[in-house]
């Protein structure tokens, strides 16, 4: 499937950041001599997306100067300076720009590496709008660096997602981008809520699934993580 259209989730405060998002946005905030957005742009426009919706928020005018000076993807601004409206009101609020067929979503605090295979790519030919309202980017926790949870996600073995619930661990956490069907958004209010909201429905009639990825998936999350990723990136070709 070729998937031209994505939304980045670029609104958040950041304050587990802190004190590097004390003057800027996190998606601002550098890792390896590149801001985090524009490791998730450069990703998206490699897999052949032309344009992506970014929400701004917090130093939401640096962040739109910043989105200015690139040539590729075309940037689409969702503006919530008003009112943060987490992932799932994001999503809503932005639904007019994104058209109806799949899209990325992707936050801006998941970095990787690619290895032989392009991990989006991968994620979007496995997208059966048939059967899929969302194809989760999943990471095992053995392969990744910055996140200390237990873990968010089962694989079945049809490649549909179950919960940790009350499980002490899941084998699997939710690394940061899916492709989503934009329909799950027809007829909901712009308010603040969690695209958990949004898994939670559509799981419940089968329709979200999994994709694990080859590449060592790092969360860049607060300092110590934005640290500990610089480090990683230096030890790649």
């Amino acid at each position: 499937m070729s998937i031209t259209t994505a939304m980045v989730m670029a609104a958040g405060v950041g304050s587990r950041m802190r004190p590097l998002t004390d003057d800027r946005c996190k998606a601002l905030v550098d890792v390896g001599g590149k801001a985090l957005i524009d490791w998730t742009l450069d990703k998206l426009a490699g897999a052949g997306v032309a344009r992506s919706v970014v929400n701004v928020h917090h130093f939401a005018d640096a962040l739109e100067a910043h989105l200015s000076t690139r040539q590729t993807p075309d940037i689409l601004i969702s503006d919530e300076r008003e009112q943060l409206l987490e992932t799932g009101g994001g999503l809503v609020k932005a639904a007019p720009l994104l058209g109806n067929d799949p899209i990325f979503t992707a936050n801006i605090d998941a970095l990787w590496v690619d290895g032989a295979q392009a991990e989006l790519p991968r994620l979007a030919d496995g997208f059966d709008p048939d059967r899929m309202d969302f194809r989760l980017m999943l990471a095992r926790l053995d392969h990744t660096l910055g996140f200390d949870g237990p873990g968010d996600f089962y694989l079945d073995a049809d490649g549909r997602l179950t919960r940790r619930g009350e499980r002490p661990a899941a084998p699997f956490a939710y690394a940061g981008v899916q492709v989503m069907n934009p329909g799950v958004l027809a007829g909901r209010a712009a308010i603040p809520f969690s695209t958990n909201r949004l898994w939670d429905e559509a799981r419940a009639e089968g329709r979200v699934f999994g994709h694990v990825m080859d590449a060592f998936w790092m969360h860049v999350g607060d300092p110590q993580a934005r640290d500990a990723a610089e480090n990683r990136l230096r030890s790649y070709p």
